[in-house]
């Protein structure tokens, strides 16, 4: 099957309990609260000599390790075919399916995702996905039994509902669905329909990301993504209306032009509408990667110390309206999965961000997408066109990968369990002494001379205030960064 798309780059009150604050009249559309907000004063407890330091490193973020950079062509389609068909009996499984495709490209984007304006490419890119689906299922010893389900992109809200329907309809088919899995999708509100909120529900998600960023118009506009109150709280109303109650919203900072006054006001606004979750993300400038993000002009970009300054605050209005404080980015409410899993202990981390299943397989199709198997990451090809080409003529799609060794698996676990919990005891995860060894002990000794942990014989732990400098810690437990280190995006 070909494509027929190709890239291009072209007065509400304040007091602390906002978490559940409602529209009393009318819509929630109809609903735009405004806060007055109280004056800034400094609120941070680092250096800045050690913001500016540890802040201008380039880190990875984590969601895999080896990081995707060090994934190597020598893992084919071939040899995801015979990962396959090793799957072990029992095994959990997760899916995960990307929709590159947006009705217009954010200038801050770092997606792999391509604009159309007509809905034929994003249904043959369905069609594509359903015949994926059913070439892994058949090489698989066993039908795999599936916790959770994510749509992500670009837009995989902009998916026909028609199309929707028949993919949910194939996994189905193919895989055992758990009565309660969680089912979820990112959703850009400036496309959503109420045809297709209804669709949702009807299809069984229950929980869905909705893309706010900002709410300040000069940012906005700085950015090409244009969304009033009213659009996120509408997309909102039309959601809760299909029966989905569990609403995340992402947000960023260090966008041009934006203020801490900036972030203060989007969190209060969004935080009227009680979502679920929040994921909290700092904006990554890699033009030489992303070329649309040149248009974008640096010079109006805040530097590290405002960067802090507004991850601080931003933590600081959710924590005080209750959310809890997860890993490196995310915000809960104390009832929500996250949150629990966070004070149990068994929050997981993967390429969807943070996560509540313990699945031991990721099965990712379409184009760019990553996943993984007990041996190891599989990532397909990016270019639509050869994605296409491969899946069009029964080839899986697989164009690099990484085969995990003994050592990467150790490495793995224990800077998932940092980037979960911020503390590891290293006795815990080997041998006495072994997880300890492949620490770089240097990077180690100078974040604890600088009060950024606490480390003790084998035990480590971010201190209060450093969350921000989290990647920074993990990092002294990657055998491969001084080999990509110009290719992750800076700490802060």
């Amino acid at each position: 099957m070909r494509l027929s798309i190709w890239p291009w780059a072209g007065s509400a009150p304040e007091a602390e309990g906002l978490t559940h604050i409602k529209a009393k009249q009318g819509s929630k559309a109809d609903f735009a609260p405004s806060f007055r907000l109280r004056e800034c004063a400094p609120v941070t407890a680092i250096a800045p000599d050690l913001i500016a330091r540890y802040g201008m490193r380039q880190v990875p973020r984590y969601t895999s390790y080896p990081a995707s950079p060090h994934f190597m062509g020598d893992v084919d389609a071939q040899t995801y075919g015979a990962w396959l068909e090793a799957m072990p009996q029992g095994a959990t499984g997760s899916l995960y399916l990307h929709v590159p495709f947006c009705r217009q490209m954010c200038r801050y984007c770092g997606c792999h995702t391509f604009i159309t304006r007509r809905d034929e490419p994003i249904a043959e890119m369905a069609a594509l996905l359903r015949r994926e689906m059913a070439m892994a299922a058949d090489r698989l010893p066993h039908r795999l039994q599936v916790s959770s389900i994510h749509f992500g992109g670009g837009t995989p809200s902009l998916l026909p509902p028609a199309e929707f329907a028949l993919l949910m309809a194939q996994m189905a088919e193919r895989f055992d669905i758990d009565a309660d899995a969680e089912i979820a999708i990112e959703i850009d509100p400036r496309t959503l329909t109420r045809e297709m909120a209804r669709t949702l529900g009807e299809g069984g998600v229950n929980r869905v990301s909705l893309g706010v960023q900002t709410l300040a118009s000069h940012v906005q506009a700085a950015i090409d993504r244009v969304q009033p109150f009213g659009m996120i709280a509408r997309a909102v109303e039309w959601l809760e209306g299909a029966g989905i109650g569990a609403i995340n919203f992402d947000i960023m900072y260090g966008l041009p032009h934006q203020t801490e006054a900036d972030c203060i006001d989007t969190v209060r606004q969004v935080l009227a509408l009680s979502p679920s979750r929040l994921a909290v993300f700092g904006y990554a400038h890699v033009p030489f990667f992303k070329r649309h993000q040149g248009y974008i002009d640096a010079s109006a970009l805040p530097g590290v110390m405002e960067r802090h300054a507004q991850a601080e605050r931003i933590e600081e209005e959710l924590t005080g309206a209750g959310y809890v404080s997860i890993g490196l980015d995310h915000f809960a409410r104390a009832d929500d999965a996250m949150a629990i899993a966070h004070r149990d202990g068994t929050l997981r981390r993967n390429f969807q961000g943070y996560t509540t299943y313990r699945a031991d397989v990721l099965l990712a199709f379409g184009a760019s997408a990553i996943g993984k198997l007990p041996q190891g990451f599989i990532q397909n090809a990016v270019p639509l066109s050869d994605y296409g080409r491969a899946i069009g003529e029964g080839r899986f799609a697989t164009q690099r990968g990484r085969a995990l060794t003994h050592e990467d698996r150790l490495r793995a676990r224990i800077i998932e369990r940092l980037m979960c919990d911020r503390r590891i005891d290293l006795d815990g995860f080997a041998g006495k002494g072994e997880a300890l060894a492949l620490a770089d002990r240097d990077a180690l000794r100078e974040l604890a001379d600088d009060g950024l942990i606490a480390w003790q014989g084998s035990v480590i732990e971010l201190k209060d205030r450093a969350r921000p400098f989290l990647r920074n810690v993990a990092c002294a437990f990657d055998a491969y960064l001084s080999a990509s280190a110009g290719r992750h995006a800076r700490a802060i």
